[in-house]
């Protein structure tokens, strides 16, 4: 990979990710507010990889160019202790002969293989159902801590932030704000020198209203080329194989990869963001509580006064958990999954402190892991949360509230956002049982994830330091 890569930076990590990245790679397409901030001249032209904030602002998205997307995912992955790294194996613009596995009110659910995706009936010519057998793109790909699938279609594209091509559709459309401007990117298409296959149509992107007619031309021909290459993987799934080969991979054209950013590697980023601009202590951890914490955050830096300590507790009175209300807990493990552990009501909270108690029923049967003791009905657990605390413990208690013991997770700092907690969990833990004993559990599959790669070195020995010391707490 040359030094002459191009991407572009979308989203609440913007300043800091331009900063970062911008000795190593070419940004190109930077919005208004980042070319004040840098004070120079971005160009406008094609990127060979994107990095976007992920829907729910834990982390970023990567897609481009493998062998871009590969060299950024290295740089993030260094951010902080607690940034995590994953390759998608169903990144954008793959291509996939897919079996129906199920299907839903408004889809069907695909699988692709490693991984399953969801395809809605809108975007499918006739009834499909379970077992059959259908070939499809990647539309928009989903982290692995989602509970959404990634987003399929059936027609076939080729993803661009100047130019993007669609199989089967014989025109030029344009994004632009205005008629005149869509129809000037249209007669634009006729006087470049690059042709179309005849069998693909061209959408301008945003991007190309502020691009050359040479960087136009240049995001189309490499685009054509892309479109090439999926035609060619097309005509040899046509040849090569039967629909009993499905799942497959027909084409993959562009990578995609997913970074997580846990608190310590928010507080990262801000400081790189201050070396640019003005920046908020607890900047990125505040942005990344809701929407409208984004303009509270810029309106607060435009009055700021420079302070040493994150405002935790003004944070979490406006972005926090409400107090009596409900609160999921958003369990992330190191490959990439995240799952709720179900949801509880906030019984008790200190904000500036950035303590929080949650209380959930149990449901079910069966055993507590690692006490041992039997799960009824009627059963709580209490749960005690503290904002950027790399533990917390969970309490479980009787309907008679006599103990069945205490279970300390240990994980990534602890992030309290409006309707969930967040962490990674780093699979050591320690456990006091009812007898007062204390055992510290899951050694070895702290062990299994390093060997992995899914948690690095340093992050492994944290672990086990916080865990011996819960363990001597606990002890006492």
């Amino acid at each position: 990979m040359s030094v002459e890569s191009r991407i572009r930076v979308r989203g609440i990590y913007t300043t800091a990710l331009t900063h970062l990245l911008g000795e190593q790679f070419d940004v190109v397409q930077a919005s208004p507010p980042i070319q004040r901030r840098f004070e120079c001249d971005f160009e406008t032209g094609e990127y060979d990889a994107t990095v976007e904030t992920t829907d729910d602002r834990q982390g970023v998205g990567l897609f481009g160019e493998r062998d871009v997307v590969g060299a950024v995912g290295e740089r993030l992955a260094e951010i902080g202790i607690d940034t995590f790294r994953w390759d998608d194996p169903t990144p954008r613009g793959a291509l996939f002969d897919g079996v129906v596995s199920e299907t839903l009110g408004s889809g069907a659910v695909v699988d692709l293989g490693e991984r399953d995706g969801f395809l809605p009936f809108r975007s499918i010519d006739g009834r499909i159902d379970e077992g059959d057998h259908v070939r499809v793109q990647v539309h928009t790909p989903k982290p692995p801590w989602s509970r959404d699938r990634p987003f399929l279609g059936t027609d076939v594209q080729v993803f661009g932030g100047v130019t993007s091509l669609s199989k089967g559709v014989n025109r030029v459309v344009a994004s632009a704000p205005d008629d005149a401007s869509r129809r000037e990117l249209a007669r634009t298409t006729e006087m470049l020198p690059t042709d179309v296959p005849t069998e693909w149509g061209v959408r301008w992107e945003y991007g190309a209203n502020e691009a050359e007619i040479g960087e136009m031309d240049s995001a189309l021909s490499d685009a054509v080329e892309r479109a090439e290459t999926i035609d060619g993987a097309l005509d040899d799934a046509a040849n090569a194989a039967s629909d009993a080969d499905a799942p497959r991979t027909i084409a993959e054209p562009d990578a995609t990869a997913w970074l997580w950013f846990g608190r310590e590697s928010r507080f990262e980023l801000d400081d790189a963001r201050r070396e640019v601009t003005t920046t908020l202590p607890g900047h990125h951890r505040i942005k990344a509580a809701d929407d409208s914490a984004s303009r509270a955050v810029d309106f607060a830096e435009d009055l700021y006064e420079p302070r040493d300590e994150v405002p935790i507790g003004a944070t979490l009175r406006q972005f926090g958990p409400e107090e009596d209300g409900e609160v999921f807990i958003d369990h992330g493990k190191p490959d990439g999954r995240c799952f709720s552990l179900g949801k509880g009501d906030v019984v008790e909270r200190d904000t500036e402190a950035g303590k929080y108690t949650v209380r959930r029923e149990m449901r079910g049967s069966g055993t507590y892991d690692a006490i041992g003791t039997d799960r009824e009905a009627g059963d709580v657990a209490i749960t005690k949360f503290r904002e950027g605390r790399w533990w917390y413990p969970t309490a479980y208690r009787s309907e008679d509230d006599e103990s069945k013991g205490t279970y300390v997770n240990v994980c990534t700092p602890v992030e309290l956002f409006p309707r969930s907690v967040r962490y990674v969990d780093l699979h050591v833990d320690v456990v006091k049982r009812p007898d007062g004993t204390v055992k510290r559990v899951d050694d070895d599959e702290l062990d299994s994830a390093v060997e992995a790669s899914h948690i690095s070195a340093e992050l492994a020995e944290k672990a086990r330091t916080v865990a011996a010391s819960v363990e001597r707490v606990l002890e006492k």
